[in-house]
């Protein structure tokens, strides 16, 4: 029986959890807690194999409570459990030590497969956060086909910049820059300037600040 601690300020939230993995039969929630602070004081005293948590909590939030945990149990098995899922979000809670994390747009079962993965000590993502990551391959695969010259005129016009304004600052045609213009999102499968600004935020050719 693999004993789970689960963290999240939403009763409602734990009791659903609670049900979900109490129905596998392999699983025994032994604590609950609504914050950072309860929650470490519950996996000291519990000492539970696995424990869950939400990342948007009062005081410390999950961020926080991951490191402490870790700190004080480096063997410790978290999987974080978030509608704060963004590739940036995911990747910071697996780099500071998460075995796991799991979308709560995910379908429900994700969550006890989280809970076995990580007690056998292997990361798990659930399936939603699998089919972006290999989407997310696939754009990159379009953009690294981009050449120089299409990723310069790319970054510009992510930027908010018109074809002419390529134009003068790239020192070429404005018929050069139309025909680029339109192989680029032919490359990487976009039809509008919003969509190819999305594209390029995601993948840090430009930032929101533009820098």
């Amino acid at each position: 029986m693999i004993t789970v601690l689960l963290v999240d300020d939403h009763p409602v939230v734990r009791a659903g959890y609670q049900r979900l993995l109490d129905q596998d039969g392999g699983v025994q929630v032994v604590a609950e807690a609504d914050s950072a602070e309860r929650g470490f004081e519950s996996f000291v005293a519990c000492r539970p194999e696995v424990t869950i948590t939400d990342l948007s909590m009062p005081g410390v939030g999950g961020m926080g409570l991951l490191a402490r945990v870790l700190a004080h149990q480096p063997s410790a098995k978290v999987v974080v459990c978030s509608m704060y899922d963004t590739p940036h979000v995911v990747n910071q809670a697996l780099t500071r030590g998460a075995c796991g994390f799991v979308s709560k747009n995910a379908s429900p079962d994700n969550l006890v497969a989280a809970v076995y993965a990580a007690h056998k000590g292997e990361t798990y993502l659930s399936d939603d956060l699998v089919a972006r990551q290999v989407h997310q391959g696939q754009e990159q695969d379009r953009i690294n086909s981009l050449t120089t010259r299409e990723r310069d005129i790319l970054r510009l016009l992510a930027l908010g910049h018109t074809a002419a304004q390529c134009a003068e600052q790239l020192a070429l045609s404005l018929k050069t820059v139309a025909n680029n213009q339109t192989v680029i999102k032919d490359k990487l499968g976009v039809n509008t300037s919003a969509a190819l600004v999305h594209l390029a935020q995601r993948h840090g050719i430009i930032t929101l600040t533009g820098r």
